[in-house]
C-alpha cells in the first residue's frame, strides 16, 4: 500500500490510536510519531502507548528534541522485540493524516496460551492492588481472568477503571506461580453502543452457563420430588454467582448433618470455580466454609461475616458475598443477624430442614429451601438435600457421594422411609449400616474439637469426600469414634444415676437430667449429645414404648423424643406468649430440639414445658423401633 493518494500525489501519514500495538503497524506506511527521548546515537518515538521505537542518528538529517513530531515508517522489528525507525519524507503541514484504530479479534479468556498476544473484552469484577501490580480479574462469556497492569509498586494501575466497567484490555499472556495472567499493555472502559452489545452477550452466556445440569435424583422418593425444583432454583443461582465472581459465604450447623450438607457443596462449587477462573487461589478466596455451633443465625457469627466481606472488599476489591445458610437459617431467630445483612448487597439463601417461620424469613432470603414448605418435615435431612444441589452444580461429585445422605439421616435421626434406600446406597458404596454409624460418630466428635474452624481438610477425610486416602479415612473414622463411644460411656456412667424419671399423663416415659450438674462439663459429649446418649439409653431400656428426654442447664433445655409429637416450635411459640419476661426462645422440629430461657425462670418455664409434653400426641411412625437401621 502506498503511502500518499495516487490521485493527487499528497502524502498520508498515519496516526495511530493510543491502544494500538505493533501489530496496526504496517512496513510500507507511514507514521506520525511523538520524540520522547533523545540519545547520542538517535530518537526515541512513540507512534501510540504501546509501539516505540528507535530512530537512529545515521539516518537523521535534522536534531530533534523531545515533544517534537515527525514522519517515520517502519525499519525492523530485532528478536529481542525492539523496533527500528526510519524518518519518512513527508511535510507534515501538508500531509493528510488518517486515523488507524487498533485492529483486533477478541479473544476467549478461557484456555489462553502463554505468550500469545490477545484482545480481551469483558466485565470487571475484582480489582485487587497487591506491593507490585494491579490486578483486574475480566469475565468474559467463557470464564475469569486475572489481567495484570502495573504503574509503579503498590501504586493503583489505571485508577479510571471500576470494578462493574465493561472493558477491552491488549496484553500478552504469561503464567505467574502456574496460573495463567495477562499483562496489560493497555485496558479502556468501554461505553454506547459497544458496552450494550458486550453486556448482552455477557449476560446471555451468563444465562446459559448458570443452568444447572439435569440429573436423576440418587433415590426414587416421591417426598423429595417437590423440592428438585427449588434446589434448581438455588443450584441456578449459586453458578450464576461463580460466574459473576462474586464469593460465596457457607455457614453451617457444625453437626453430622450440617457437614454432610457444606462439604459436598463446597467439593461441587470448587470444581466450578476452578473450571470458570484462570487464577488457581480463585477458590481459596471465593468459597468460605463456616460452621455455626447454635442452630439459628447469630448476631456474632452476622457481625463476624459481614465485617470480614467488607475487610475483603476494601483489601482485594472483591464484591460482597452470597451468604449460604445450611440445616439452619429459617426461623424468627435468624431475622436480626438477616435485617443486619440487609444494609448491604449480601443476598441470603437458607436450605433447612427445621420447622420454618417463613412470613419472617422470606422476605430476606433470595430463596428458602425447606421440606416443611411443601408439606414434608424433617426427615428429609439438609444433607439429603444438598447432595442433590451438588450434583446438579457438577454431576462429577456424584461418584463420592453415595454414603453421605445415609450419614445425615443417621445423623440427623431421619425416620424417613427412603433411609432404606440411602443405607442401600451406602453399601453398594463399600460402607455397611455399622459403617455409616461411625462416621456419624466421628463427625460430631471431630466438630466438637474443632469448635468454630472449618476443620479442612480433617472433615473431608472423616467424611470421605475430596479424601486423597481411603485408608487413612477407615483409620481416622475408626479412631474417632472408637474415642466418641468412649467418652459417651464416660457421661453416661456419670448422668444415668442422677436422672429423674416419671410417667406422662399421654403414656410417654419422661427422662429429665441435670447436665450441669451431673455431667462432665467442657469436654465431649456437650449437652445435646449427652441427652441424646442418655435418651437413647432410655428408649433402649423402656423397649420401644413413647419416650420424652429432657438434658437441663441453667438457663436451656435440650429435647428428644421418640414415638411422640412434640411440635417443638408450636411449643416455644406457646411459652413466649405464656411466660412473659423469661426470655424463651427456640426451636428445632418433631424430634429434636433446644430452648433458652431466664436462669431465674428456669422451673417455671420447664414446668409448662412438661405440661404441654404431657398432651402431645403419640405417634408410632415417630419411634426409632419402626425404623431400626442396625
Amino acid at each position: 500500500m502506498a503511502s500518499h493518494s495516487e490521485a493527487d500525489g499528497e502524502f498520508v501519514v498515519h496516526d495511530l490510536a493510543s491502544d494500538c500495538t505493533i501489530g496496526d503497524v504496517e512496513e510500507d506506511l507511514t507514521y506520525l510519531g511523538t520524540v520522547n527521548g533523545v540519545v547520542e546515537y538517535g530518537v526515541f518515538v512513540d507512534l501510540s502507548d504501546h509501539v516505540s521505537g528507535l530512530v537512529h542518528e545515521s539516518t537523521l538529517e535534522e536534531s530533534y528534541a523531545v515533544g517534537d513530531r515527525l514522519a517515520v515508517s517502519l525499519d525492523r522489528i530485532r528478536e529481542n522485540g525492539d523496533v527500528a525507525f526510519s524518518p519518512a519524507p513527508a511535510d507534515l503541514e501538508t500531509a493528510t493524516v488518517v486515523t488507524v484504530d487498533h485492529a483486533y479479534e477478541v479473544t476467549r479468556v478461557s484456555g489462553l496460551d502463554e505468550g500469545e498476544e490477545v484482545d480481551v473484552e469483558g466485565e470487571v469484577v475484582q480489582i485487587k492492588q497487591t506491593g507490585g501490580p494491579t490486578i483486574f480479574q475480566i469475565a468474559d462469556s467463557t470464564g475469569i481472568v486475572p489481567c495484570a497492569a502495573f504503574e509503579a509498586a503498590g501504586v493503583r494501575a489505571h485508577p479510571e477503571i471500576e470494578v462493574g466497567d465493561v472493558v477491552h484490555a491488549t496484553g500478552r499472556v504469561e503464567l505467574r506461580e502456574g496460573s495463567t495472567q495477562v499483562e496489560i499493555e493497555s485496558i479502556t472502559a468501554l461505553a454506547g453502543e459497544d458496552e450494550t452489545e458486550i453486556r448482552a452477550r455477557l449476560d446471555a452466556a451468563i444465562d446459559d452457563r448458570a443452568t444447572p445440569h439435569d440429573v436423576d435424583p440418587l433415590v426414587e422418593w416421591s417426598a423429595m420430588e417437590p423440592l428438585l425444583s427449588d434446589l434448581h432454583e438455588v443450584a441456578t443461582l449459586l453458578r450464576r454467582m461463580v460466574l459473576e465472581g462474586r464469593p460465596i459465604r457457607m455457614r453451617h450447623h457444625a453437626d453430622g448433618d450440617g457437614m454432610c450438607a457444606a462439604v459436598p457443596l463446597a467439593l461441587a462449587l470448587r470444581r466450578f470455580i476452578a473450571e470458570v477462573h484462570e487464577d488457581d487461589d480463585a477458590t481459596r478466596h471465593l468459597l468460605k466454609r463456616l460452621p455455626s455451633k447454635a442452630p439459628f443465625y447469630e448476631m456474632e457469627d452476622a457481625t463476624r461475616d459481614l465485617n470480614y466481606s467488607l475487610a475483603d472488599r476494601a483489601r482485594h476489591g472483591q464484591k460482597l458475598p452470597l451468604l449460604l445458610m445450611l440445616d439452619n437459617g429459617s426461623t424468627e431467630e435468624d431475622v436480626p443477624a438477616y435485617r443486619t445483612l440487609s444494609h448491604y448487597d449480601i443476598p441470603i439463601v437458607a436450605i433447612d430442614h427445621h420447622h420454618p417461620d417463613p412470613e419472617a424469613v422470606d422476605p430476606l432470603l433470595a430463596a428458602h429451601v425447606n421440606p416443611y414448605l411443601h408439606g414434608e418435615d424433617y426427615r428429609i435431612t439438609t444433607g439429603m438435600l444438598c447432595v442433590e444441589l451438588a450434583r446438579m452444580i457438577d454431576p462429577s461429585v456424584t461418584g463420592e457421594l453415595g454414603h453421605v445422605p445415609a450419614v445425615a439421616g443417621i445423623s440427623d435421626r431421619s425416620s424417613a422411609g427412603a433411609m432404606d434406600d440411602y443405607l442401600a446406597l451406602a453399601e453398594e458404596a463399600g460402607y455397611g449400616t455399622e459403617d455409616v454409624h461411625e462416621i456419624s460418630d466421628a463427625l460430631d466428635y471431630a466438630a466438637h474439637w474443632l469448635k468454630y474452624n472449618a476443620g479442612q481438610p480433617l472433615i473431608s477425610d472423616v467424611l470421605n469426600v475430596d479424601c486423597d486416602d481411603e485408608a487413612r479415612h477407615r483409620e481416622l473414622v475408626s479412631f474417632l469414634a472408637e474415642r466418641a463411644g468412649r467418652d459417651i460411656d464416660v457421661q453416661l456412667d456419670a448422668v444415668l444415676p442422677h436422672a429423674e424419671r416419671s410417667r406422662l399423663e399421654n403414656g410417654a416415659h419422661l427422662c429429665r437430667i441435670d447436665v450441669e450438674e451431673h455431667a462432665h462439663r467442657f469436654t465431649f459429649p456437650a449437652p445435646g449429645t449427652t441427652t441424646g446418649a442418655v435418651h437413647d439409653r432410655v428408649v433402649e431400656e423402656t423397649g420401644g414404648d413413647p419416650v420424652i428426654t429432657i438434658g437441663v442447664g441453667p438457663d436451656f433445655a435440650v429435647l428428644r423424643s421418640d414415638g411422640v409429637r412434640l411440635d417443638i416450635p408450636r411449643m416455644v411459640t406457646e411459652l413466649v406468649e405464656e411466660t412473659t419476661g423469661a426470655g424463651v426462645e427456640g426451636g428445632g422440629h418433631l424430634v429434636v430440639g433446644s430452648i433458652k430461657f431466664v436462669k431465674g425462670r428456669r422451673e417455671e418455664v420447664l414446668e409448662s414445658l412438661i405440661e404441654k409434653m404431657a398432651e402431645a400426641e403419640i405417634d408410632e411412625a415417630l419411634s426409632a423401633a419402626a425404623h431400626t437401621y442396625e
